[in-house]
């Protein structure tokens, strides 16, 4: 019996989704993709979904902070795409300014400086106007605050 015409039990679901969710925390979004994708009807979702809140398997604001760090920390994401990343996942704005109180300020501002100079490396361009350009568009598609981006791409290139 191939997976798609698997029929789960609500028990057999709950039991899935929670090693799904123990596994690394998820958004509730996920989990309810997760769900229909098993073929549960919308009640059975939501008594699921109910189950796991209770039990601790699904908290958003768990999730939306683990997911803040991880990004900026091992992605090297700026804020603006983590935010966006997040309100795509339907977290809430509360849990996203949560999230975002995660990473320090001077963790930050370092590691855009560490981005910034390892890019400059990578970028051999001649032209100054295009130099600079090429690095604030690799910034700002990382997420990085349009002022900050600016600023270190006049302070790095003269």
């Amino acid at each position: 019996m191939n997976q798609k015409s698997k029929g789960y039990t609500v028990q057999e679901a709950t039991k899935k989704i929670e090693s799904y969710c123990a596994y690394q925390d998820r958004c509730h979004k996920e989990v309810v993709s997760k769900l229909k994708d098993m073929g549960m009807i919308p009640l059975a979702v939501d008594t699921i979904i109910a189950h796991l809140i209770e039990d601790r398997f699904l908290n958003e604001e768990r999730f939306a902070k683990s997911f803040a760090r991880g990004k900026f920390i091992i992605k090297k994401w700026g804020k603006n795409r983590i935010v966006r990343e997040l309100k795509f996942r339907n977290v809430s704005k509360y849990n996203i300014t949560t999230a975002l109180k995660e990473i320090e300020p001077e963790a930050y501002l370092t590691t855009l400086d560490d981005l910034a100079h390892k890019r400059l490396l990578q970028i051999t361009e001649t032209n100054i106007q295009k130099r600079r350009k090429k690095l604030a568009d690799y910034l700002l598609y990382r997420g990085w605050e349009s002022h900050l981006v600016y600023e270190k791409t006049f302070e790095l290139i003269k």
